[in-house]
This record gives structure tokens, C-alpha cells and sequence, in this order.
């Protein structure tokens, strides 16, 4: 009797130990990141592709679909699996990329590498959408519809005409300076403003600081040279409006 108290009693306690913990299987753990280094040593293209393929693709694929779901980069299923498959192959365009003898695990560089391309992405798709409007959205207003039908999206000849007719007075007043212009700098100055005028559909980029860097490349001034020089030609537009009103075309509030 004592015997089958104390069989039932073992019995018992081998039903109430806890199970053994599985060990935890990471998706893109050490394995991965050997795979990585087997990739990069590897000289045969054969091999490469079988250790990306069997290795390391799944990882990619897993890290993608994480942080997707993690950040919230997509909504949409048919963009999901188009800005997985775009992450991942923007993964293995940088396969080569990481250096393992920095000390850095894989995970950690490619997470971080895969986290920034989807924020990019995501900014261009936002930017995208921002600037683009279509007629048949349904939260379109019967105005706002009509304001699209009604846009042009080639200037009116009207205003090209009005562009084109101050752009040849510019060149007109541009040439009148010139003429009243007497310091050397200052003639300088205005031969580069003009050169600038005259290529101004050549400029790739355009704006205070490039023109600032224009004029001293064209003209040989030294910054304060050209500053002083544009001072100079800016009393002579003033004086030069002020004879002939039609000639009023900029306002400058400082000398």
C-alpha cells in the first residue's frame, strides 16, 4: 500500500514539472549572419546564388515583412508585397557592402539598411500622391472636379507673351546700365549679369546663392568685389527707373 502511495506520489510529480524550453529560433540570427560571410567569401557565382537563395533570401524577406508591419510602411496588400520584394532587392544590392570585421552583427547592419530604404520610399510614395490628384476620386467635391477639368497645364498665350515681353526689357535695361556704368568692376559686373541672361535656359539649377556663384565665376570678382560692384549698379537701376518708369522692374528695399 505504502509502495503504491509512493509510485502514485512520483507519478504526480513527473505530471506537474514544467516542460523543457524550446530554444528560440530567430529568423535572422547567427545562422544568418554566417551565410552572409559564406556569401561574401565565396568566389563561385553558383555557390553565392544556393547560399542567397537557401540562406540568407528568407531572412531578407522576413526582416522586410517585419518592419513593414512594424512601422506601418504599407496598408495596401498589392503594395505590401511590392515594397517587400523592392526591399529585398535592395538588400542584396548591398549584400557585398557589409564588413563583418567590424564587429557588427548582420541583423544590425542590414535592419538599419532596410528600415532607411522603406522610410525613403515612403516619403516618395507620400510626395507622389501629394502632387498627384485624379478626377475619379470619389472625395473629389463637383467644384473641385471642375477646377481640374479647367487647369492648363501649357501656360496661357497670354502669359507667355507678358514673360517674354519683360524678359526683353530686362535685356534692355541690362544694356542701358551698361551704358551709364563707368567703375571697371561694376562693368565687370554687369558683362557677367548679362552672360547670365543671356544662358539662363542653360542653368540646371537656379537660385540667391547659385547666382551669387555664377556672376563671381563669370565675372573674376572676389565676393566682397561683386558685392560692392552690385551695390553700385543698384543706385545706377534706381536712378536709370526713375526716368523711365517703364524700366521699374525689381524693388530693392537695401542698398
Amino acid at each position: 500500500m505504502k509502495l503504491k502511495k509512493k509510485i502514485a506520489k512520483k507519478s504526480n510529480t513527473a505530471n506537474n514539472k514544467k516542460p523543457a524550453k524550446k530554444k528560440k529560433k530567430y529568423y535572422f540570427g547567427k545562422d544568418a549572419h554566417n551565410a552572409v560571410v559564406e556569401y561574401q567569401s565565396s568566389q563561385e557565382r553558383k555557390q553565392k546564388n544556393k547560399v542567397y537563395t537557401e540562406k540568407i533570401k528568407p531572412s531578407f524577406e522576413k526582416l522586410a515583412e517585419n518592419l513593414i508591419f512594424i512601422h506601418g510602411f504599407s496598408q495596401n496588400q498589392d503594395h505590401f508585397f511590392q515594397l517587400k520584394n523592392d526591399c529585398v532587392s535592395f538588400l542584396f544590392e548591398i549584400l557585398e557592402k557589409f564588413d563583418p570585421s567590424k564587429g557588427s552583427k548582420a541583423f544590425s547592419y542590414f535592419n538599419v539598411c532596410a528600415k532607411n530604404h522603406l522610410i525613403i520610399q515612403s516619403k516618395k510614395r507620400i510626395k507622389n500622391r501629394n502632387r498627384h490628384v485624379s478626377i475619379d476620386d470619389e472625395n473629389l467635391s463637383y467644384r473641385d472636379k471642375n477646377h481640374i477639368e479647367g487647369h492648363q497645364i501649357v501656360e496661357s498665350p497670354e502669359h507667355s507673351l507678358i514673360l517674354k515681353e519683360e524678359i526683353e526689357l530686362i535685356h534692355e535695361v541690362n544694356k542701358k546700365l551698361k551704358e551709364k556704368i563707368t567703375n571697371e568692376k561694376e562693368k565687370l559686373c554687369i558683362d557677367a549679369i548679362i552672360t547670365l541672361f543671356n544662358n539662363i535656359d542653360d542653368l540646371d539649377f537656379l537660385n540667391k546663392r547659385a547666382v551669387f556663384v555664377y556672376l563671381r565665376e563669370i565675372s573674376g570678382l572676389n565676393p566682397k568685389q561683386l558685392s560692392v560692384a552690385m551695390s553700385g549698379i543698384r543706385k545706377q537701376y534706381r536712378e536709370l527707373s526713375k526716368n523711365n518708369i517703364e524700366y521699374k522692374l525689381f524693388n530693392f528695399s537695401r542698398e
